[in-house]
């Protein structure tokens, strides 16, 4: 495929049917080509909210199709400035960013947050890995240009030349965040993630390198930082969830540990015993999917270790570990129950969590600073005026000012139900009272 006849559109659009955005076109051969690589394909079988379908039933939706939501937003917006005939967009950089916006996620392995947790991954390196090494990725944009696999990495790595093409997919207000919003809301069933999109990219403006926002557009805005602050508190830290993704992660802190102790796993695929050993490539990479670990966790669930077979049955039969508020840190008191959970014959690593406040990985708006964007802060979101002066929103939105703090979540201290009412009354009386068995 050369580049000019790369770069000729589609013979037909293709579309495909989207329950967000109705529908998402394709125009472009590189990016229907792309779509097509086994390395994208491969998302289809990755959650998007990880273990949140087991708090909310309907949350199933697929990182195939948040990724091409992710490229219909950056299509619309950068259609929005081309037909407006805003001088601040380079337009020869479209398709680059088109190419950002779809590939944003490949790295992302199955429960992608627990495993990177674990095991010290992280998708954006393994995204930038299949661009750059030998993929079906690589080669597609390789064939269409030597120079794109390199362009493309460097966009979603933030160290591309051009920061506006980066600020499109990795922002305070990205076509990411947009899609994953209202993606996540429709597919949870909840109100909160909801916001007036057609109005944002109306009001999104390329102005001096970076994208702004016209100053009219500013409650808009507002209602998409709410939506983001609700989505957060409500969906994203729902303590039931954490509960989840806590026995998640000790599923695999226990086969870490047991791996490097010399267990025999009964059952143990290549893929996995690369990724638990630390000596994990991209072809081992790719075949890790959810459906794999699913059936790993199948299999364990009859290992003759106790710990990670009860761990495994709890996560696929949805026994959740339950938990209580603590008010605060008290250092006694947790070396207290620590040792009562051992006289009971627990495992206070494993059948104990404290799930501490923590500052929100994506901060619902930090006013940060306006450079180019890095891996520590994002450039804040920028009023434009009539007269071509800029503010930072947080300065002239009392709604925003509120919420650009850091929320302090609660104390929650998650355990398994069953074996402490069983052996209620081994615990002291303020051990009980606390875990309300009383």
């Amino acid at each position: 495929m050369s580049n000019d006849q790369a770069q000729v559109r589609l013979p037909e659009e293709k579309v495909f049917k989207d329950p967000v955005h109705k529908y998402i076109y394709v125009q472009d051969s590189l990016i229907w080509h792309l779509i097509n690589t086994r390395e994208f394909q491969r998302l289809r079988r990755i959650r998007q909210l990880g273990t949140s379908y087991l708090t909310f039933h309907g949350a199933e939706h697929s990182r195939f199709s948040h990724s091409l939501g992710v490229y219909e937003i950056t299509r619309k917006i950068i259609s929005q400035f081309e037909r407006s005939g805003y001088s601040g967009w380079p337009k020869e950089e479209k398709l680059v960013a088109l190419c950002a916006a779809l590939l944003h996620d490949i790295g992302h392995g199955p429960f992608s947050h627990s495993i990177e947790d674990v095991f010290d991954t992280h998708h954006e390196a393994w995204t930038c890995r299949m661009l750059r090494e030998d993929t079906e990725i690589n080669r597609v944009l390789r064939d269409f240009d030597p120079s794109y696999p390199e362009r493309v990495a460097a966009v979603i790595c933030k160290t591309y030349h051009e920061p506006i093409v980066v600020s499109l997919v990795s922002s305070q207000m990205d076509a990411d965040r947009m899609d994953y919003l209202l993606r996540d809301a429709y597919f949870t069933g909840v109100n909160y993630g909801t916001f007036d999109l057609e109005r944002i990219l109306r009001v999104l403006r390329p102005h001096q390198g970076r994208i702004v926002v016209k100053e009219s557009g500013m409650h808009a805005v507002e209602d998409y930082l709410m939506s983001r602050y609700q989505m957060y508190w409500q969906v994203y830290f729902h303590p039931v969830t954490r509960s989840s993704e806590i026995i998640l992660r000790q599923i695999f802190r226990r086969a870490k540990e047991l791996y490097g102790g010399g267990y025999a796993f009964g059952w143990m695929m290549e893929p996995l015993e690369k990724l638990i050993s630390g000596n994990i490539g991209i072809e081992a990479y790719l075949a890790l999917d959810e459906a794999l670990v699913q059936a790993a966790f199948s299999a364990w669930s009859h290992e003759t270790d106790p710990i990670l077979a009860d761990l495994c049955r709890r996560f696929l039969n949805r026994r959740l570990y339950k938990y209580v508020t603590m008010d605060g840190p008290d250092e006694q008191l947790w070396n207290d129950i620590r040792a009562q959970f051992r006289a009971i014959g627990l495992n206070p690593d494993y059948h104990l969590e404290i799930d501490f406040p923590y500052d929100m990985p994506y901060h619902v708006y930090r006013p940060g600073s306006p450079g180019p964007a890095d891996n520590e802060e994002k450039p804040p979101i920028l009023l434009l005026s009539g007269d071509d002066r800029l503010s930072e929103i947080s300065g002239r939105s009392d709604i925003v000012r509120s919420i650009t703090g850091i929320h302090q979540g609660k104390y929650h201290l998650y355990y398994p139900e069953e074996p402490l009412l069983e052996s209620a009354h081994r615990l002291s009386a303020n051990i009980r009272e606390l875990f309300g068995l009383m």
